[in-house]
């Protein structure tokens, strides 16, 4: 739950590298959180209103941490383009998240694992 809170705490932090870990973690948080309230919204009666608000809630801080780990891995923000081609681009953005991010500083910053170790 760390991983969820200090990503929120970054809420328009795009500068910078994010770990793996942390984006994948918050990643599986965020799918948690988005069926407990598509549950509650349907227990309801919400039409979805709940979940749209979540959604929107969370797009900032989602998006600052898709820039900060295409940072670790020496990508622009740029890329994140690709997510408005339909299918390839997308699996193109999940290789470029789960590639291992640069063991040496770069560009957008220093390594976060040597940071966080």
């Amino acid at each position: 739950m760390n991983y969820y809170v200090d990503v929120l705490k970054k809420y328009v932090v795009f500068s910078g590298r994010a770990r793996r870990q942390e984006f994948w973690m918050f990643f599986l948080c965020n799918l948690a959180v988005s069926i407990v309230i598509g549950i509650i919204d349907t227990v309801i009666g919400a039409n979805s209103i709940l979940s749209g608000l979540y959604s929107l809630a969370i797009l900032l801080p989602t998006l600052g941490l898709a820039v900060r780990r295409l940072h670790d891995t020496d990508k622009s923000a740029w890329w994140l383009l690709l997510y408005l081609i339909p299918f390839l681009g997308w699996i193109a953005l999940i290789v470029f998240w789960a590639l291992e991010g640069n063991a040496q500083p770069n560009k957008y910053g220093p390594n976060p694992k040597v940071l966080a170790a």
